[in-house]
């Protein structure tokens, strides 16, 4: 059987040869391939600059993603001795501690994020860390790709296509959750805010709709261009 993700790699790499960035863009270089020299559908694509909105790729971060029993105090113990942090339990909560940023996604589920080439090490400490508890430990790294999205425009562009509601109030700095881009599935989360209005989200989409959301992103920030 294949390994986890080559399927995704391949296909994404065939799509992303077959569809070449548009005329103008920055070419690929190598440091567009990831470690097992897969493509990205995004690799030569590059968002606006120096206007009230930005966006740019995030290729190489690793992920994790963890399932287990909040209420086992073994599983939670034995989580946070190697993440250095307990398990965030509050809903549509993320934390960052150490170099990982983990994120509430659901009851019994939270999504880790790691520098590159560190996914594979922490996916062996806890599966080590909890064999004989009852858990998941699996490296989505290929499967998901990071959109980051910041500026003053950040919020405009984002409610553009997503229903979430992403006022100050409601949404702010620590906070994530899964929603749609109009008709593709994400993972929000505001990452910072500041004084002037300016915000900056992480946006993970799976591989197969990057070139999807990125488009859309290209096209709501045009009215902005300029500014």
């Amino acid at each position: 059987m294949a390994e986890p993700g080559v399927t995704q790699r391949l296909a994404a790499a065939g799509a992303a040869f077959a569809n070449p960035p548009p005329e103008g863009s920055t070419p690929a270089t190598p440091a567009s391939l990831d470690a097992a020299g897969a493509r990205s559908p995004l690799a030569g694509l590059v968002g606006p600059t120096g206007g009230p909105v930005t966006f740019e790729e995030r290729p190489f971060i690793g992920k994790i993603s963890l399932r287990g029993d909040p209420s086992n105090s073994s599983f939670m113990t034995a989580a946070a001795k190697v993440l250095g942090a307990s398990l965030p339990t509050e809903p549509l909560r993320f934390l960052d501690h150490d170099g990982y940023r983990i994120h509430w996604v659901g009851p019994d589920h939270w999504m880790i994020y790691a520098p590159e080439g560190a996914e594979g090490p922490l996916k062996a400490k806890l599966d080590a860390a909890l064999d004989g508890i009852h858990h998941a430990a699996v490296d989505v790294s290929d499967y998901y790709t990071v959109i980051r999205v910041s500026g003053l425009k950040a919020r405009a562009l984002m409610q553009k296509g997503c229903p979430l509601d992403l006022h100050p109030r409601a949404f702010g700095p620590g906070k994530c959750a899964g929603t749609v881009f109009h008709h593709a599935a994400i993972f929000a989360a505001q990452i910072d805010a500041l004084d002037d209005g300016s915000a900056v989200y992480d946006v993970q989409i799976r591989w197969s709709f990057a070139r999807y959301l990125w488009d859309y992103f290209a096209d709501g920030a045009r009215e902005w261009a300029g500014a």
